[in-house]
């Protein structure tokens, strides 16, 4: 029943590096927009990056610079690669999937801890 599933979540120290992976099921059908997005205890979720089946890359301004997302269609899933981390990108880090439909429809994983310790 689970249609996104993250991967590669961990402990890490400030300035390393972790590489997230979410593969979508094969029953979603006409994903267009997959992206990570993150929430802190006592947060809001708010965007990390997303990629369009095209390719195009949209990030938020604090991980601009230091992360970077991308996509292989063809296995149904998603990346995002994490560099100079620092300690407020601890978080719960959740996939997410929306179908270019007439009414899109939104997926999401149930999400994977990042923690870095500083």
């Amino acid at each position: 029943q689970v249609q996104l599933v993250e991967s590669g979540g961990g402990l890490v120290q400030a300035g390393g590096s972790l590489r997230l992976s979410c593969v979508a099921s094969r029953n979603i059908f006409s994903i267009d927009t997959m992206g990570w997005y993150r929430q802190a205890p006592g947060q809001q979720r708010e965007l990390v990056a997303t990629v369009t089946r095209a390719g195009t890359t949209n990030y938020a301004g604090s991980v601009k610079d230091r992360f970077t997302i991308s996509r292989d269609n063809a296995k149904n899933t998603v990346y995002l690669q994490m560099n100079s981390l620092k300690p407020e990108d601890t978080a719960v880090y959740y996939c997410n999937a929306e179908t270019n439909t007439r009414r899109p429809y939104v997926y999401w994983g149930q999400g994977t801890q990042v923690t870095v310790s500083s």
